[in-house]
Protein backbone atom coordinates (compact mmCIF):
# COMPACT_ATOMS: atom_id res chain seq x y z
CA UNK A 1 0.00 0.00 0.00
CA UNK A 2 3.07 2.32 0.85
CA UNK A 3 4.23 1.61 -2.72
CA UNK A 4 1.14 2.69 -3.97
CA UNK A 5 0.59 5.58 -2.56
CA UNK A 6 4.39 6.65 -3.09
CA UNK A 7 4.22 5.80 -6.84
CA UNK A 8 0.84 7.81 -6.95
CA UNK A 9 1.85 10.71 -5.19
CA UNK A 10 5.64 11.28 -7.49
CA UNK A 11 3.56 10.13 -10.92
CA UNK A 12 0.14 11.99 -10.70
CA UNK A 13 -1.10 8.82 -11.93
CA UNK A 14 -3.61 5.86 -9.86
CA UNK A 15 -2.65 3.58 -12.70
CA UNK A 16 0.86 3.59 -12.61
CA UNK A 17 0.83 3.67 -8.57
CA UNK A 18 -1.75 0.61 -8.27
CA UNK A 19 0.23 -1.58 -11.29
CA UNK A 20 4.06 -1.18 -9.12
CA UNK A 21 1.77 -1.97 -5.86
CA UNK A 22 0.97 -5.56 -7.19
CA UNK A 23 4.14 -5.79 -8.42
CA UNK A 24 5.68 -5.39 -5.25
CA UNK A 25 3.06 -7.56 -3.25
CA UNK A 26 3.58 -10.17 -5.72
CA UNK A 27 7.46 -9.78 -5.00
CA UNK A 28 6.88 -9.71 -1.55
CA UNK A 29 4.60 -12.97 -2.03
CA UNK A 30 7.18 -14.81 -3.96
CA UNK A 31 9.60 -14.46 -1.09
CA UNK A 32 7.57 -15.28 1.49
CA UNK A 33 6.60 -18.59 -0.01
CA UNK A 34 9.88 -19.49 -1.00
CA UNK A 35 10.58 -20.71 2.26
CA UNK A 36 7.76 -23.13 2.64
CA UNK A 37 9.65 -26.37 1.07
CA UNK A 38 10.55 -28.67 3.50
CA UNK A 39 13.20 -31.38 2.79
CA UNK A 40 13.75 -34.39 5.35
CA UNK A 41 15.35 -37.38 4.73
CA UNK A 42 16.11 -40.86 5.65
CA UNK A 43 18.48 -43.47 4.88
CA UNK A 44 17.35 -46.91 4.82
CA UNK A 45 18.64 -49.59 7.51
CA UNK A 46 21.07 -51.38 4.64
CA UNK A 47 22.71 -48.31 3.90
CA UNK A 48 22.42 -48.20 0.38
CA UNK A 49 19.92 -45.94 -0.55
CA UNK A 50 18.70 -42.60 0.99
CA UNK A 51 15.49 -40.95 0.62
CA UNK A 52 14.17 -37.19 0.21
CA UNK A 53 10.94 -36.54 0.80
CA UNK A 54 9.57 -32.78 -0.57
CA UNK A 55 6.65 -31.19 1.22
CA UNK A 56 5.77 -27.62 -0.62
CA UNK A 57 5.27 -25.83 -3.42
CA UNK A 58 8.33 -25.92 -6.06
CA UNK A 59 8.36 -22.78 -8.45
CA UNK A 60 11.02 -20.80 -9.52
CA UNK A 61 11.49 -18.91 -5.75
CA UNK A 62 11.79 -22.41 -4.11
CA UNK A 63 14.20 -24.04 -7.21
CA UNK A 64 17.30 -22.80 -5.40
CA UNK A 65 16.65 -23.39 -1.70
CA UNK A 66 15.86 -27.25 -3.31
CA UNK A 67 19.50 -27.86 -5.03
CA UNK A 68 20.95 -26.86 -1.55
CA UNK A 69 19.00 -29.34 0.41
CA UNK A 70 20.79 -32.54 -0.29
CA UNK A 71 24.21 -34.21 0.09
CA UNK A 72 25.37 -34.90 -2.96
CA UNK A 73 29.13 -36.14 -1.60
CA UNK A 74 27.85 -37.67 1.31
CA UNK A 75 24.67 -39.72 0.11
CA UNK A 76 24.98 -43.61 -0.44
CA UNK A 77 24.73 -44.78 -4.32
CA UNK A 78 20.85 -44.67 -4.85
CA UNK A 79 18.89 -41.65 -4.31
CA UNK A 80 15.26 -41.58 -3.86
CA UNK A 81 13.54 -37.89 -4.18
CA UNK A 82 9.63 -38.28 -3.40
CA UNK A 83 7.70 -35.58 -4.62
CA UNK A 84 4.35 -36.69 -3.53
CA UNK A 85 4.07 -34.41 -0.67
CA UNK A 86 5.02 -31.14 -3.48
CA UNK A 87 3.63 -29.84 -6.69
CA UNK A 88 5.63 -28.78 -9.63
CA UNK A 89 4.25 -25.54 -10.89
CA UNK A 90 7.17 -24.46 -13.77
CA UNK A 91 10.01 -24.94 -15.59
CA UNK A 92 12.23 -24.08 -13.51
CA UNK A 93 11.60 -26.52 -10.55
CA UNK A 94 12.35 -28.82 -13.22
CA UNK A 95 15.47 -27.22 -14.44
CA UNK A 96 16.57 -27.61 -10.80
CA UNK A 97 15.80 -31.68 -10.40
CA UNK A 98 17.53 -32.22 -13.73
CA UNK A 99 20.41 -30.25 -12.06
CA UNK A 100 20.21 -32.39 -9.07
CA UNK A 101 20.07 -35.37 -10.98
CA UNK A 102 22.72 -34.40 -12.89
CA UNK A 103 25.01 -33.53 -9.48
CA UNK A 104 24.46 -36.85 -8.33
CA UNK A 105 25.18 -38.57 -11.98
CA UNK A 106 28.75 -36.95 -11.89
CA UNK A 107 29.59 -38.57 -8.57
CA UNK A 108 28.32 -42.28 -10.21
CA UNK A 109 25.22 -41.68 -7.95
CA UNK A 110 21.70 -42.15 -9.29
CA UNK A 111 18.53 -41.04 -8.12
CA UNK A 112 14.88 -41.70 -8.92
CA UNK A 113 12.17 -38.73 -8.93
CA UNK A 114 8.48 -40.40 -7.94
CA UNK A 115 5.79 -39.48 -6.80
CA UNK A 116 4.62 -36.57 -8.80
CA UNK A 117 0.82 -35.63 -8.95
CA UNK A 118 -0.97 -35.79 -12.67
CA UNK A 119 -0.20 -32.33 -13.66
CA UNK A 120 3.19 -32.24 -12.06
CA UNK A 121 4.26 -35.49 -13.81
CA UNK A 122 2.83 -34.14 -17.37
CA UNK A 123 5.54 -30.91 -16.68
CA UNK A 124 7.71 -33.04 -15.58
CA UNK A 125 8.20 -35.40 -18.52
CA UNK A 126 7.67 -32.65 -20.92
CA UNK A 127 10.56 -30.25 -19.60
CA UNK A 128 12.46 -33.05 -18.22
CA UNK A 129 16.47 -32.89 -20.03
CA UNK A 130 15.64 -30.27 -22.21
CA UNK A 131 16.17 -26.75 -20.12
CA UNK A 132 19.67 -27.12 -19.85
CA UNK A 133 20.38 -28.39 -23.48
CA UNK A 134 20.04 -24.26 -24.02
CA UNK A 135 23.06 -23.49 -22.52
Amino acid sequence: MVSTVAVTLITHNLAIGVGVGVLVACVLFARRVAHLVEVTSVTDPDGGTRVYSVHGALFFASSNDLYTQFDYAGDPENVVIDLSGAHVWDASTVAALDAITHKYATRGKTVDVVGLNGHSASRYERHSGQLAGAH
